[in-house]
């Protein structure tokens, strides 16, 4: 039970301090790791153009060099798809996407024909998806081939066809005839707005443009929030389309608006914590285990770490623990969302709480050390104040060059959880037997509680037990552990459990055997003494034996109390089980020994009768087969006849009914086989001598 309560406070202090801050981690190798098990080729190839867009864009992003090789493949079914005067805009845009990484080379007269089918669909376009795969395959199809002419003729009157789809809140629809809208269709919008402009053969009315610019402001005043500092898109369910979770929706408007931004001069008026805060969603995920989901994190991060609106700044710990005892430095880590390097910058310890504490921080601001060979920034020793402990630590991102503030965003403070743990001093420890009525001490011993030795006591229902130690942290100040617990087993396996008290650094227990009657069950006789103390932040948390007492209860009243009964191991059914012994009945006493060789001797005179009788008759064999094979078969008749009686003799004399019958069965079979072809055969000789 003290471990168990041991865990659970440790967990219990885990979760609390993770409430309080959240420590986010750019991206790591264990992303690129799962990126290889995620995205695995079947027979060289993905199942669709998307899927190989999804999974070669992932392993850009994270720089694995390692990967599976399916260009040939892809190249393969990007000409076919190219090729294929059947394939719809979506078909064209996914083989253009992914082509944009295999490089694969495409004829004029494909790109010709590819540019006049899009331009099509643009004027044909009805719904908002119309729109995105074919404004999307144009401006894949213009950075993939020479020719210049790659451009929209009525730019601003496609621009205001998209635009009509979108409401008043900053969300769009999918199409005129459905009125339902959604964030994840607003992401989809930016992104087709983005490749119109970039498509427009002269520079589109401005007006335009800030009016969508107003409307992104209008998006993100719907953002949602976490307590932790995320901030995501989420969409009610759409009629008509499949649902997207928060993941594809903030992903969605994340790549519409950095490519947006991207082809507009000019800012995008958003305030910098909220990119942070979309960051923070990204990376707060962890490693999804979807593939879609993966590629949805890692394009949106990869959108982030190069957008033109702000670029977020990540600050993380190598570890969030540190060890008095071992001196660790503070460590911190700026990088972007991917793990890249930082521009100048100073990080700053600005304030350190107790977790749970209001009071006044514990600590002034100082500056970290930048270690330029590792990344590092780093305190190498934390102030006298910091003792062991739970707490929040507030940091600071300070940018050296203000032009760098425009381009990148911190966040103001970033608070994170860190465990400081030591050696705890575990001091004048003393076990006492005192006399009930004057408090006198009967027995005083030291307790060597880092050490193994044991104790042995003794006492009756008139006096007390006392038992006290002292506890200090590295810093020398007292120490309270969120548990120290005394545990008493009787030999007949009930426990009972008494938490151990403090005032400062002295804890103390003093248990009344009088009062304590009832709670022990009157039981006297042996009691194991086991003290239990630990924390989460204690290296040297114990539970040790400290001895035994041997305890003098009166004896119990009628009514009182009786010992619960104990649990039964569910897995004693299958242990071994107490062995049965047979008592047998005596044996009756048996007739002399002359008599039963008498009745013997009768049993035998009929088999010596049968033996005269064939003597004096006389041994016929005229019938006997004089050839060969059926002579065979009539010898190994008779000689099987002599098996059987041969086993009917063993049978009394050595084997028992079970072996008897096995050997029969066998000689039962051959005795037929072998009956069967002499008798047929003495058959056909008689058949003969009739005949003849």
């Amino acid at each position: 039970m003290a471990r168990s309560l041991a865990g659970f406070l440790a967990l219990f202090l885990f979760v609390l301090i993770c409430g309080a801050a959240s420590l986010f981690q750019p991206i790591s190798d264990s992303h690129r790791s799962a990126a290889l098990e995620l995205f695995t080729p079947t027979h060289g190839s993905f199942k669709s153009l998307e899927e190989t867009y999804e999974a070669l864009r992932t392993f850009e992003v994270l720089g694995i060099g390692k990967k599976p090789d399916v260009t040939a493949t892809a190249c393969r079914s990007i000409s076919e798809t190219l090729g294929l005067l059947t394939s719809t805009p979506k078909d064209l845009f996914y083989a253009l996407k992914a082509n944009s990484i295999v490089k694969c080379k495409i004829n004029e007269k494909t790109s010709e024909g590819i540019i006049t089918r899009l331009n099509t669909a643009v004027n044909g376009a009805s719904s908002l998806l119309d729109f995105y795969y074919s404004i999307g395959g144009l401006v894949l199809i213009k950075d993939q081939t020479s020719k210049a002419d790659v451009y929209l003729t009525d730019a601003e009157g496609v621009f205001r066809s998209v635009k009509a789809f979108s409401q008043s809140d900053g969300r769009w629809r999918y199409s005129s005839n459905n009125p339902e809208s959604s964030a994840f269709a607003a992401g989809i919008a930016l992104e087709t707005l983005a490749g119109i402009v970039s498509l427009a053969s002269s520079e589109m009315d401005q007006s335009l443009i800030i009016t969508l610019k107003n409307d992104i402001s209008k998006l993100f005043d719907s953002i949602e929030k976490y307590d932790d500092g995320a901030l995501y898109f989420d969409d009610k369910l759409v009629d008509g389309h499949e649902h997207q979770g928060p993941l594809s929706t903030t992903s969605s408007v994340v790549r519409g608006l950095t490519a947006f931004a991207a082809v507009t001069a000019g800012s995008v008026n958003l305030p910098g914590d909220k990119i942070l805060g979309l960051a923070k969603f990204f990376l707060g995920i962890g490693v999804p285990g979807d593939a879609k989901d993966f590629f949805n994190q890692i394009d949106s991060l990869a959108c982030l770490e190069s957008n033109r609106v702000s670029i977020p700044l990540i600050l993380s710990l190598p570890s969030t623990e540190l060890s008095l005892t071992k001196k660790d430095s503070l460590k911190v880590r700026v990088n972007t969302v991917l793990g890249s390097n930082a521009p100048p910058l100073t990080v700053k310890l600005v304030g350190a709480f107790s977790s749970g504490s209001k009071d006044a921080s514990l600590v002034e601001s100082q500056e970290l050390k930048f270690d330029a060979e590792t990344g590092v920034h780093i305190l190498s020793s934390l102030p006298k104040s910091i003792d062991v402990g739970s707490y929040t630590f507030v940091f600071e991102i300070v940018l050296h060059e203000s032009e760098h503030e425009k381009v990148y965003v911190t966040g103001n403070q970033t608070k994170v959880p860190i465990f400081v743990t030591g050696l705890i001093k575990i001091e004048n420890a003393e076990i006492t037997v005192l006399d009930g009525d004057l408090g006198s001490i009967e027995t005083q011993k030291k307790l060597d509680l880092a050490g193994q030795n044991v104790v042995s006591l003794s006492a009756n229902h008139l006096q007390k037990l006392r038992i006290s130690f002292q506890l200090t942290t590295p810093r020398g100040r007292a120490f309270k552990p969120h548990q120290a617990l005394l545990k008493l087993r009787h030999e007949s396996k009930i426990e009972h459990i008494f938490v151990v008290g403090n005032s400062g650094k002295q804890f103390e227990i003093l248990l009344n055997f009088l009062g304590l009657v009832e709670k022990f069950f009157y039981l006297s006789g042996r009691y194991d003494i086991e003290l239990a103390v630990g924390d989460a932040v204690m290296e040297n948390s114990l539970l040790r034996a400290i001895g035994h007492i041997e305890l003098d209860l009166p004896e119990p009243p009628e009514k009182a109390p009786r010992p619960p009964p104990q649990p039964v191991d569910p897995y004693s059914r299958y242990g071994p089980k107490a062995e049965i012994t047979h008592i047998f009945r005596a044996p009756e006493k048996h007739p002399p020994k002359e008599l039963s060789l008498a009745f013997l001797g009768l049993t035998i005179l009929p088999l010596l009768g049968f033996l005269v009788g064939v003597l004096r008759l006389g041994v016929n064999l005229k019938n006997f087969p004089s050839k060969a094979i059926p002579a065979t078969f009539a010898i190994l008749f008779h000689v099987g006849i002599g098996a059987v009686l041969l086993l009917y003799v063993l049978f009394w004399l050595k084997l028992d009914l079970f072996q008897t019958l096995k050997l029969l069965g066998f000689l039962g079979v051959f005795l037929v086989l072998v009956g069967h072809r002499i008798l047929s055969h003495l058959a056909a000789a008689s058949a003969k001598v009739k005949s003849a």
